[in-house]
Order: C-alpha cells, then structure tokens, then sequence
C-alpha cells in the first residue's frame, strides 16, 4: 500500500514503556500493509544531559567533537525501538544516519543534508523488515558525522519520505497539532486542522517548536504529505499542505514567539557604500544566521546598524563584528540579551489591510514597546523586551480572536 514515514521525537520515546508503545503503533501500521520506515530522536532528555556533561569539561567544545558525542543519543534509541519490535514478532533493522547513507555538508551543529542513498533502506523494505533510522545525523562526504541541530530530526524524516517516495511523512510528538500559539501560553489556543507549508515554515522558523523549519522547507520543495500527530491517540492532527483558496480567508493562522533572540548594534558607523555588505558577508563566512537588519537614518555620514542573531551565536557574532572594528572605523559594539521576537503569521494577511495597526495596537495596549520590525508578504515580527514575550503573545492571540469558540 504504499511507504509511511513515521517520526517519534524524544518524549515519545522516553522511557521502557513508551518505546513499547510507540512499537505497538508502528506494528499497527505495519499490519494495515504499507512498508514503514521509522526516524527515532534520543530518548527523553539525552541530547541535553549530552550538552551539559560536553560543557563540564569544556566551556567551549569543538564542534566536530560535539556532534559525534550528541551523535550517540540517537543510536541507544534506535536499537531499543527495533528490539521492542521484534519483541512484538515482527522485524526490524536499525541504521545510524551515517549507515543508511544520509549524506551532508560539514556545517558541524547544523548541517544540512545535500544528498540520501535509498538503497539500504528499500532492500531491507523488500525483505519485509521494518527500518528504524536514527534522527538527527548524518555523514559529511570524507567521513565526519554531522548533526542536523535541534529539531533536526523533523528533517531527516521529511528527507527519507521525499527520496522513497512515501505516501505520507508522519511527524508524532506529544502534542495533537499544530495550535494557534503555544497552549502552555494561551490557554485558549486552537489546534488547526489544515495549514499550509508557506504559513508552517514561518511559524517553525520564527520560534513555534512543533516542526523543525528545515523539515517543513523541504516538505514544500517536494510536496511531501506531512502531518503532525500525538503519540499517545488516534487524532488525526494537523495536516501542512499546499496553499488553497479556502486559506485566505484567514487573516491570521498563528502568533509565536522566539525567546532564543539577541540585538547586536554598531554604533557610529561610516555611512558608505560597501560597510553593510562587509558586516553581514563576514557573519555570513562564519556561518551566523542573521535574521532582523535596521539602520538608522545617516546624521553627518555617520549611522547605527543593529542586527538580531540566534542567542546561542551571539558570543560568536559579537567576535567577529568586533574584528572589523578598526578596518570599518565604527566606534563600538553594544548587545542585548534580553529581546525576543514575537510574530503574526497568516497567507490571509496578503489579501486583508491593517493587519500591522491591529498587531501593534494590541502591544500598545499592554504598554509594550516595539524595538524592531520585520514584515514579509505573510508575516509580521516585531522585536519587544523578552519579559513581555507570552504577554505580547496572548494580546495578539486576542486581537485577531484566534481562541476557541464559546458553544
């Protein structure tokens, strides 16, 4: 009947129990007829114990050295979901990244897949095993295991579903759905039934942490049928597609927010043609991700650039700006810790006008001030103090009345 992709993140694979269950759910699949390929996380809380103990011995590990110790996390899991299976009566082979031919750059700690070898996975498939792979990893061309970062193994399961073809790409995590905001935030968020890959993408990059935005891009490129489902019932979750006319009647699908946020600034900088293109070309070769960019307006050839980085980078960010101090003359470097991003996400807001003035009354409402703005075609994001993000979250949530509806 077909290949089913399925994914089970840390929580689902928790503990003894919960990895006999998620079997008994893979088995269940398995009977129905279709040929499974499974993608595991590390159990429970590893990967972050794995973090912490890299961190009691070195204040700044190598990232080579880290990705093939969080490398490790994955492979107990997999070996553990594949014997629950067999216990079950039915086989299973399990793979690392590395050996089901996962192949990547050598971006340590966030790499990104550029190719995947079928082969193994569709022999044993024909041999009539299920295939347990490891999330999360993979194998730079000249040998170096590789880790996709946080998340990353959303990505390695819409992959694999996209190079075999599957029929679907479940994603099972310990929520039902994708929701309007956090439900830890709002309590009255509302689980989405339909969502489609342009509004998923945004809400996955700009700090909503059911689906790794990498995975979500790559179910977009190859139209790859990606649902988000719980673990632990039947429900069908969410379903990310592509966009229907239906869509655009809401103005507003998501609010998320993004507390791993720092505000970088330059100050007194020459206002001259070249200055910006050096600034953000050097983060660039270093690998710094930069997301918000504002300059102020040039007051005697002389202008402020500030910038937000992921807060994880920001150590590495302040390096390598401050190494152009003296070749670009700017006076001096200043950063922030203490922001996050918060952000409207919906493919209605391109066909509806005064969406910006409704999330910024809402802010304004609650006293909270804007340090930065940042729009797109189906997105607002705005730049606030990070003691105000789930406040800022619940106000904007009310202001396009995304909550449940009273009976």
């Amino acid at each position: 009947m077909g290949i089913i992709v399925q994914k089970y993140g840390g929580s689902s694979v928790a503990d003894a129990e919960k990895i006999k269950h998620v079997a008994n759910r893979i088995v269940r699949t398995k009977e129905q007829g279709h040929d499974v390929v499974v993608v595991v996380s590390a159990m429970g809380k590893t990967t972050d114990e794995l973090i912490a103990l890299a961190k009691s011995i070195s204040p700044n590990p190598p990232e080579r050295e880290m990705d093939m110790l969080l490398a490790t996390g994955e492979q107990v899991s997999i070996a553990l979901v594949a014997m629950a299976i067999h216990e079950l009566g039915y086989e299973a082979i399990s793979f690392t990244g590395p050996q089901v031919g996962i192949i990547t750059d050598s971006s340590f700690s966030k790499a990104r897949i550029r190719h995947v070898n079928t082969d193994r996975i569709m022999e044993s498939l024909r041999q009539g095993k299920i295939v347990v792979v490891a999330g999360f990893q993979g194998v730079t061309m000249d040998g170096h295991i590789t880790t996709l970062g946080r998340g990353g193994s959303d990505t390695t399961a819409v992959a694999l579903a996209a190079a075999l073809g599957a029929s679907v790409c479940d994603i099972f995590t310990d929520v039902d759905g994708v929701y309007t905001a956090d439900p830890r935030i709002v309590r009255d968020a509302r689980k989405i039934d339909v969502i489609s890959y342009e509004e998923m993408l945004e809400l996955a990059s700009l700090g909503a942490k059911v689906l790794h935005s990498r995975s979500v891009e790559l179910a977009r490129k190859f139209n790859v049928p990606l649902r988000v489902r719980s673990t632990f019932s039947d429900d069908e979750g969410t379903k990310v597609m592509g966009e229907t006319k239906m869509m655009e009647d809401i103005v507003v699908s998501g609010v998320a927010a993004d507390k791993n946020q720092a505000k970088i600034s330059l100050i007194g900088v020459p206002d001259r043609p070249g200055v910006a293109a050096k600034v953000f070309q050097t983060l660039s070769a270093n690998n710094i991700n930069v997301d918000m960019i504002i300059q102020n307006a040039s007051i005697e050839g002389i202008t402020d650039m500030s910038f937000t980085v992921a807060e994880t980078e920001l150590h590495k960010a302040i390096e390598v700006v401050k190494g152009l101090k003296e070749e670009l003359n700017f006076k001096g470097v200043v950063w922030d810790r203490n922001v996050a991003k918060v952000s409207a996400v919906g493919i209605g807001m391109r066909s509806h006008a005064g969406v910006a003035a409704r999330m910024f009354k809402a802010l304004a409402d609650c006293g909270i001030n804007i340090q930065m703005i940042s729009t797109s075609e189906i997105k607002i994001s705005c730049v606030i103090e990070k003691q105000f993000a789930d406040q800022a979250v619940r106000a904007i949530h009310d202001a396009f009345e995304l909550g449940k509806k009273e009976e």
